[in-house]
């Protein structure tokens, strides 16, 4: 198992990228896929008509994001965790991605940096 921790710049407020990553309308927007998305903690979810799916641990509106991310049969949780703060540039985001199996961690990275990020923040400039 190997964990993954990077930050992003996105040229948006927390709030509006809270939003963004919690509102089941926006990510459909900035993803172009069916989303299912709750902010309640034991709430399942599912991004990029359900590519990524787990199950919402917990929330604090505008500054965190806990969630658990399925990988098949995997036994211990691979945990995703979004930290949003206040950036000159709009909006540091903290990602810590713990647990996530041997064989899947460069496509993970690579959907992290490619498709998550990337489209999020196209999102905000266009």
């Amino acid at each position: 198992m190997k964990n993954f921790k990077k930050y992003y710049v996105l040229p948006a407020t927390p709030e509006e990228v809270y939003n963004a990553l919690t509102n089941p309308l926006s990510l459909q927007l900035w993803t172009g896929e069916k989303a299912v998305m709750s902010v309640i903690p034991g709430a399942e979810f599912s991004l990029w008509d359900g590519s990524i799916s787990g199950v919402n641990l917990e929330f604090i509106e505008n500054k965190k994001i806990v969630q658990q991310w399925f990988f098949g049969d995997q036994v211990d949780a691979s945990i995703v965790t979004i930290l949003l703060h206040a950036h000159d540039d709009g909006t540091s985001v903290e990602l810590l991605h713990t647990n996530i199996p041997d064989t899947d961690f460069y496509d993970i990275i690579e959907g992290w940096n490619e498709a998550y990020f990337a489209a999020l923040y196209d999102f905000f400039v266009e």
